[in-house]
């Protein structure tokens, strides 16, 4: 196997341009040619507290570049198996985001999903508040019907408050009103939330399937997983806040009591094993409350392992 360290520049972590995983840069969303298209959604405007997430996809992308595997792929002894071999990865660079204007700003975070889509790549956006969740299921429109599953510290499925209707409380709210979206699995949810009883009531009789941290790790994640109907694609939204700010305090609404991080990888790899994945959001990464920069190599480990295990489930399928 050809690693390619014995030819070329070297080309260390801390060298070059940040791209997600040193991949190449796409500016023409309309030449994109690849199996994974990355996209930045810095927009933060819908939070109700803490902002920051708006540099998250710049945070992240840093933090890749550690992972940045030009040596043929990465191998996991435990697995036995070479990860990210050949699969094809390219970074749209960021949406045009139009400080103060909401739907201007999600509408350009939906065209980029929908050129990747039109491109037929895996859309991978990184943002941003939850919010940008809700112009990445919209530029679904159109396609065959999917599950979300959702990994999250809180259920975020306000309707409406004050108004607003496309804050980062509101996202798994607005997805279920899509007819191209089958159902949600919403795993993580604890404590004190920002959705009041009535939306619980509401999630679980628009057919939501409902865990706490506590409840899955009581399951375990393989039997979470096998609760995503079967052969059903899934589209994956992570919140970064459903792990333990002890490991993820980059975030603009930390909640004590979340997973670590074999909870959630472990999940990702059951459902992948048994599902199509057709999309993928991580989102609420806010670097600047996290000076360790570990919030930021998480999400980067989580999102690469991911992918990892999504293209190796279709080679080995």
């Amino acid at each position: 196997m050809t690693h390619g360290y014995q030819t070329g520049r070297l080309n260390l972590p801390f060298t070059g341009i940040c791209t997600f995983a040193k991949a190449p840069h796409v500016a023409d969303w309309d030449a994109i040619d690849a199996d994974v298209a990355v996209l930045g959604a810095p927009f933060d405007a819908g939070t109700q507290w803490r902002a920051g997430a708006r540099f998250g996809p710049r945070g992240v992308r840093e933090a890749s570049t550690l992972f940045s595997f030009g040596h043929a792929g990465a191998y996991d002894h435990e697995d036995d198996a070479v990860y990210l071999d050949g699969v094809r990865i390219v970074d749209m660079g960021d949406a045009d985001i139009v400080h103060t204007d909401t739907l201007k700003s999600h509408a350009n975070i939906r065209a980029g999903v929908e050129a990747a889509l039109k491109a037929g790549a895996l859309p991978v956006t990184i943002g941003g508040d939850h919010s940008v969740n809700i112009p990445c299921i919209e530029a679904y429109e159109g396609h065959a019907p999917f599950h979300i599953l959702q990994i999250d510290a809180h259920l975020d499925f306000v309707d409406e408050r004050h108004g607003v209707t496309r804050g980062h409380g509101n996202p798994m709210r607005r997805a279920s009103e899509k007819p191209w979206v089958s159902g949600l699995t919403q795993v993580g949810i604890r404590n004190v939330s920002s959705t009041a009883r009535e939306g619980y009531e509401d999630a679980r009789a628009r057919g939501s399937d409902i865990l706490s941290v506590r409840q899955m790790r009581k399951l375990g994640p393989e039997a979470t997983a096998a609760r995503i109907p079967a052969g059903v694609p899934v589209y994956i939204t992570i919140d970064i806040d459903a792990f333990c700010p002890s490991i993820a305090p980059g975030t603009g609404t930390p909640s004590h009591g979340g997973f670590l991080y074999y909870d959630v990888l472990e999940l990702l790899q059951h459902t992948v094993r048994a599902h199509e994945v057709v999309g993928i959001d991580l989102v609420e990464v806010a670097p600047d409350y996290d000076p360790t920069g570990s919030t930021s190599i998480l999400a980067a480990q989580v999102l690469l392992n991911l992918l990892g295990f999504i293209f190796h489930a279709r080679k080995t399928g």
